[in-house]
């Protein structure tokens, strides 16, 4: 898509609607205006298609199963992972997400809000079953973040290490491997922390009331 590339390239704030139609070998934008409205339209539907491409819809399929948290985790995990397959939708992404830093839009948090907090409250509550705390508890969300922070590491400048380090390089068939890795070094804390919140609880009902 040729305003992926527009955007990927300049970011949104520096690309046009001209430069857009030119790439695409287009006259003029009546039909951004027509089916985007606008070039925040554009970008927001340009957006949607790159977190379709991380396989969100896999991630939701992985918290539809039934099963032990411990499993559904490590296949939303694997989910998130393969959508770094398609290296050329992640590169984009990844530059758009750059450009998103410096000069934020508010087309990303219609899309994230829309997309990434339903999977991320639903990743909260399999965490939160699996060290016994509520998904709201601090310890849950900083759980949370630190696994998300491992597959982002892959995601988002797994490409940027490669070419300092051709050894990190990700080959297709290696993706199963690292998101098993993940929830591996994951679940190794995960229940560590379990373990010490169910010790904690039955020493306070010991102690009784003060």
């Amino acid at each position: 898509m040729a305003a992926s590339d527009v955007f990927a390239e300049v970011g949104y704030h520096a690309a046009t609607i001209r430069d857009i139609c030119a790439r695409a070998g287009a006259s003029n934008g009546a039909a951004v205006s027509y089916y985007f409205r606008d070039k925040l339209g554009l970008y927001t539907e340009v957006l949607n298609q790159s977190i379709r491409a991380a396989n969100v819809e896999g991630m939701r399929s992985a918290l539809d199963q039934d099963g032990p948290p411990e499993e559904i985790l490590r296949a939303v995990i694997r989910a998130r992972l393969r959508g770094i397959a398609n290296r050329d939708l992640a590169g984009r992404l990844l530059r758009i997400m750059f450009h998103e830093l410096v000069q934020p839009t508010p087309a990303l948090r219609t899309v994230m809000s829309r997309v990434a907090r339903p999977i991320d409250k639903r990743v909260l509550e399999l965490i939160g079953r699996i060290i016994g705390l509520p998904a709201r508890a601090e310890t849950t969300r900083l759980c949370a973040q630190s696994i998300i922070g491992q597959v982002l590491l892959y995601v988002l400048f797994g490409p940027i290490l490669a070419r300092s380090r051709p050894e990190l390089k990700i080959m297709p068939g290696q993706v199963d491997m690292i998101a098993d890795h993940i929830a591996e070094f994951s679940f190794a804390y995960l229940r560590l922390v379990g373990s010490r919140h169910r010790r904690v609880r039955p020493s306070k009902r010991e102690r009784g009331p003060k």
